[in-house]
């Protein structure tokens, strides 16, 4: 497993950018049958590359929403009153009222070794990303638009995809 270059990954996606969007957008409109035994394959495959913990672009670049029994059991951890804890590290978007990070990157990452200091009890939208595995494909495909442009293991995901559809696996 090669550590993750994001100045690399950025050039790529410059490039790969709209051929990837068409390709997730074809596959939402015109799945194949086997579409979810190939987004397992392509998972494992796509994961036998990514290292995230040489990457973190996730924890730097976005914000995972909190729910209310991440805050509940955050706040716990950090022995703080869930309002604290929203007090001192979240927001609530105006557009979703979703709770979201105040700081970017994530006040939980260690910048050093890219690591979660939370992690044993972080929001349930990190312990899913990049959400690979979610069930119905085609009900993510928005995010994986999204996911592709600040994920390494998306971007080779999605590579892994395009092969195997192309190969009619």
């Amino acid at each position: 497993m090669q550590p993750v270059n994001l100045r690399a990954f950025r050039q790529k996606i410059r490039h790969q950018r709209r051929r990837f969007r068409m390709f997730l957008s074809k596959l939402d409109k015109n799945p194949p049958a086997d579409i979810d035994t190939l987004k397992m394959v392509a998972d494992k495959q796509a994961w036998a590359e990514i290292d995230c913990l040489t990457c973190a672009n996730c924890c730097k670049t976005m914000s995972p929403t909190y729910t209310p029994q991440d805050i509940k059991r955050i706040s716990l951890h950090l022995n703080m009153t869930a309002n604290e804890f929203k007090k001192k590290w979240l927001y609530k978007d105006k557009k979703d009222g979703d709770w979201m990070n105040v700081n970017q990157p994530c006040q939980f990452l260690n910048l050093e070794d890219n690591k979660c200091s939370i992690y044993e009890v972080r929001p349930a939208d990190c312990s899913g990303f990049p959400h690979h595995g979610k069930k119905k494909i085609t009900d993510y495909m928005h995010v994986y638009k999204q996911n592709v442009e600040l994920c390494p293991a998306t971007f080779k995901w999605v590579e892994k995809m395009m092969t195997l559809v192309q190969q009619g696996r």
